[in-house]
């Protein structure tokens, strides 16, 4: 099972040695429950707070934005818009309860077959 982004935080934030109420305040005074709530996966951190966590602990933004999970809502309601075809697609794959597991198997296997073409 893939670490949450709010796992990484703690994890590295413990690397460094930084109690949890410490690290709150580095992060311009934040709340150490604020905190908690994200390290325990019960909040998501605003796009501005990630990049601060990512500067306070040494690490590239990419690497906690691969962990962010959260579905990207404003690009699929644009994406949709511009091409029905996106809410159809979605609209079935909720519909036929499919499973991420699968979802993510299959964009891997096309992946693989784009890179055996290049």
């Amino acid at each position: 099972m893939k670490k949450s982004l709010g796992q990484a935080i703690r994890e590295l934030r413990e690397k460094k040695d930084i109690s949890l109420r410490e690290f709150a305040k580095k992060l311009d005074g934040l709340s150490a429950a604020h905190l908690s709530d994200i390290e325990l996966g019960r909040r998501l951190p605003s796009p501005e707070l990630l990049v601060k966590i990512a500067q306070k602990l040494d690490v590239p933004l990419e690497d906690l934005e691969k962990l962010d999970f959260r579905t990207p809502v404003e690009e699929l309601k644009r994406r949709s818009a511009e091409n029905p075809a996106y809410g159809f697609a979605l609209r079935r794959m909720v519909e036929a309860d499919v499973k991420p597991e699968d979802i993510l198997k299959y964009l891997d296997e096309q992946a693989g077959k784009k890179e055996e073409k290049e």
